[in-house]
């Protein structure tokens, strides 16, 4: 290989990797964004993404004792450093503001999760883990769904086919794929998966009404499709010695 061609290939490398930071930088000024904004909602009392008919799927409760205790402590830390530091102006600053967003984002956190919640639509699940990822899944692509409740200590390998979206160190609800779907992370990494895990905080309320609407969208499906004799599904079969249009006036 000549030292041309390696000092192109070296350049290219160096552009993908350059644009691979821009991209992550982008999707963590997003996330940063999208938690400010929850704030506002959350002070509204209002969700995003959940349309009219749509089930929301709260999980945010799982979260919301540790979310608040390790808040109350950034507070207490907060007056504490402003005491300790009070004979240092510039470092009094500094550390306050850094602390008043350190608050700032934990309460961002737990807003996220409250008005951001799963959502159960007609023909799609929508899967949400605050302001962090998002999940979409067809419902005809569910092959089953149960509650299982599981206790996440490591981030488990199951050969890149399964994702989970823990809240609180914990899943309640799996959910089993006939066919894979793209799941992206907050950096951009894209993963094929063919089991989502993810909690709910009434977790058999929402796998009973998960079923019911993939059975309903099952149904459907079913009714729209086109049956061997050329009829729809659904559709009465022509009376019995009726003439269907290629015997009629056959006779002699």
């Amino acid at each position: 290989m000549s030292r041309e061609s390696t000092l192109r290939r070296q350049s290219a490398l160096r552009r993908q990797s350059a644009l691979r930071r821009q991209s992550a930088l982008r999707r963590l000024a997003a996330h940063e964004a999208r938690w400010l904004v929850s704030l506002g909602w959350w002070a509204a009392r209002r969700r995003i993404g959940v349309a009219p008919g749509a089930r929301a799927l709260g999980y945010a409760g799982a979260q919301a004792a540790f979310v608040y205790g390790l808040t109350f402590v950034c507070v207490v830390e907060t007056v504490g450093l402003a005491v300790l530091l009070a004979d240092h102006p510039v470092a009094h600053a500094v550390m306050l503001v850094l602390d008043c967003y350190t608050v700032l984002m934990m309460l961002g956190l737990q807003a996220a999760a409250v008005t951001r919640p799963h959502v159960l639509g007609a023909d799609t699940l929508w899967l949400r883990e605050g302001a962090r990822r998002d999940i979409r899944i067809p419902l005809e692509r569910i092959a089953a769904v149960r509650h299982d409740l599981r206790f996440v200590r490591a981030a488990e390998k199951d050969g890149g086919a399964a994702v989970e979206l823990a809240v609180g160190g914990q899943t309640s609800v799996t959910v089993e794929l006939s066919e894979p779907v793209v799941a992206v992370g907050l950096l951009g990494r894209r993963e094929s998966v063919r089991t989502v895990r993810f909690h709910a905080d009434d977790a058999r309320a929402a796998v009973t009404e998960l079923r019911e609407r993939v059975a309903a969208r099952r149904e459907q499906a079913a009714g729209a499709a086109p049956r061997t004799d050329g009829t729809a599904a659904g559709a009465a079969p022509p009376a019995e010695g009726t003439a269907t249009g290629a015997g009629r006036g056959g006779g002699g």
